[in-house]
């Protein structure tokens, strides 16, 4: 028999060994074992997890923004600087949303900028009425009913008194 002879398997010495050999590797070796159920049950856990995680953070941070826009451009404001007009009667405090209410100071803006802060309280503007009060600016907020020291709820209803010049 030559070497260019045909095998009687059709295949080389070495072309045997290869396939022997990946067949004893194919049939010892374990498949690997998933748990699949297992890892389901992490996944949906994680993503709760992760899904709560942000909307605590997003309701977090949306009420500290309403917070800090109610409270914050009231502190920012420049008050009408006259001894006639009490800071207290152009005060409300907004209560429901902290452990305590929160004082939002109105004295002396326009009303524009006093409907702004119903708005963001979610408060209803009542009736508008222009008084006469020495010292203040016009058009100014001079009186608001109910004021400090009562507090005002979400939906309550508001009156406005102006400065009529």
């Amino acid at each position: 028999m030559s070497s260019y002879d045909p095998r009687p398997s059709g295949c080389t010495p070495f072309e045997e060994e290869l396939i022997n050999a990946m067949n004893d590797f194919a049939h010892s070796t374990d498949s690997p074992a998933f748990d699949t159920a297992g890892m389901v049950h992490r996944t949906r856990r994680r993503r709760a997890t992760l899904v709560a995680g942000f909307a605590a953070a997003l309701i977090a941070a949306g009420g500290g923004t309403a917070l800090a826009s109610i409270s914050g451009s009231a502190s920012q404001s420049t008050p009408a600087a006259t001894t006639t007009v009490d800071h207290a009667k152009a005060t409300f405090l907004l209560g429901g949303l902290t452990k305590e209410p929160i004082a939002v100071d109105l004295t002396g803006q326009d009303l524009a900028t006093a409907k702004g802060q119903f708005e963001k309280a979610q408060l209803k503007l009542g009736t508008i009425v222009k008084v006469v009060s020495p010292g203040c600016k016009p058009a100014s907020v001079v009186e608001l009913t109910p004021h400090s020291p009562k507090i005002v709820l979400k939906g309550d209803t508001v009156d406005v008194k102006l400065c009529a010049g």
